[in-house]
C-alpha cells in the first residue's frame, strides 16, 4: 500500500497507550492554534510540503523527509511557512514505553528527543526505510488486522531505532544558517525560559534586547508561532503544573513563584491551558 490510499485523517490510541499515532493530510495552508506542550515524547515526520517548527527557544524551517524528535515537556508549535499543503505523521511515546529496556537502550533511544537540535535530515536511504516503515503502520492502522497493534509497536520501535542512530552520525551538510531576527527571538526565548518568575513585559524586553517593542512583537510572532504574551503564560503554567506534581506548596505559593503577581489571573491561565484548575491538577492519578 501506498500512502495516498490512506484516509486524510488517521489516529490512534489515547492518552493510556504508551505510543499514539496521528496522521494528517492537509490541503491549503495550517497552522497550529493551541498551545502546544505535553509529558510525552513526540516524533514528528513530514511525508510532503514544508513547515516551520518552533521548539523550546529556536525555529526551524523543515522539508519532505525530515524529523522532529521533541522532549518531554518542551513548548513546541508548527506553523505555516507559506507553502500549502502537507501530508505529517506523529507519533507520541509516554515515559513509560522506555521502561521496558535496558539502561543502555534507554539512552540510545532517547538520544534524538534530549540533545540540542531537534531536526534529524535522513539522507536518501535512511528516508526510505523511515517512509517504509511508517507506510507500514499506517496500513496495519487502517485495515486492523488482527493482531495489528503487536505490528505497530514494532514499526514504532524501529523508527525510534533508525532516528537515534541517525541523529548520532556527524552532520553531512550544515544547518541552514539562522537569520538575525531568528537568533534575537531565540535570545528573549532564552531569557523567558531562564527568568518566567520574574516580571515580564514587552517593553522591558524591547529595551533590554535593543528592538523596537512593535518589531519585537511582530517577529516573535512569526518565528515562534506564539504571541508574547501567549508565550510567557505557557512556560509559567508548564512550571506551575511541575511544582504541583513535586511538591506540596499551596496554590498560592506556587501561583507567586512562577511569576504570577494576579492569583485569579493565574487560576484562569491554568485552567485555560490545563483544562483543569490548580487543584485539580494536583489531584489527577498519573
Amino acid at each position: 500500500m501506498n500512502l495516498q490510499a490512506i484516509p486524510d485523517l488517521l489516529h490512534y490510541g489515547d492518552n493510556e497507550d504508551e505510543i499514539r499515532a496521528e496522521f494528517d493530510r492537509r490541503c491549503g495552508h495550517f497552522s497550529m492554534i493551541q498551545n502546544h506542550y505535553h509529558a510525552s515524547y513526540e516524533l514528528y515526520y513530514l511525508f510532503s510540503g514544508e513547515r516551520n517548527y518552533f521548539v523550546k527557544d529556536s525555529s526551524y524551517r523543515i522539508r519532505a523527509g525530515d524529523l522532529i524528535l521533541i522532549d518531554s515537556n518542551a513548548v513546541h508549535k508548527s506553523t505555516d511557512s507559506g507553502i500549502p499543503d502537507h501530508e505529517r505523521i506523529v507519533l507520541y511515546f509516554s515515559t513509560s514505553y522506555f521502561d521496558r529496556f535496558s539502561a543502555e537502550e534507554r539512552e540510545l533511544l532517547r538520544t534524538p528527543f534530549i540533545r540540542g537540535c531537534p531536526l534529524v535530515s535522513l539522507n536518501l536511504q535512511e528516508r526510505l526505510h523511515a517512509e517504509e516503515l511508517l507506510i507500514s503502520l499506517l496500513n496495519e492502522l487502517h485495515v486492523r488486522p488482527t493482531g495489528y497493534r503487536l505490528h505497530v509497536r514494532h514499526m514504532a520501535g524501529e523508527l525510534l531505532l533508525l532516528a537515534a542512530r541517525a541523529s548520532r552520525k556527524p552532520r553531512v551538510s550544515p544547518m541552514p544558517e539562522i537569520t538575525p531576527v531568528q537568533r534575537k527571538v531565540s535570545e528573549v526565548v532564552r531569557h523567558i525560559n531562564g527568568h518566567f518568575a520574574e516580571p515580564l513585559e514587552l517593553d522591558e524586553l524591547s529595551r533590554r534586547f535593543y528592538i523596537s517593542r512593535s518589531h519585537l512583537s511582530r517577529t516573535f510572532k512569526e518565528v515562534t508561532g506564539f504571541g508574547f504574551a501567549e508565550y510567557v503564560n505557557i512556560t509559567r503554567i508548564r512550571e506551575a503544573q511541575r511544582i504541583l506534581r513535586e511538591t506540596k506548596n499551596s496554590v498560592t505559593i506556587v501561583s507567586e513563584q512562577v511569576g504570577f503577581e494576579n492569583f485569579s489571573h493565574f487560576g484562569k491561565m491554568f485552567k485555560r491551558l490545563s483544562g483543569v484548575s490548580p487543584r485539580e491538577y494536583r489531584n489527577l492519578d498519573r
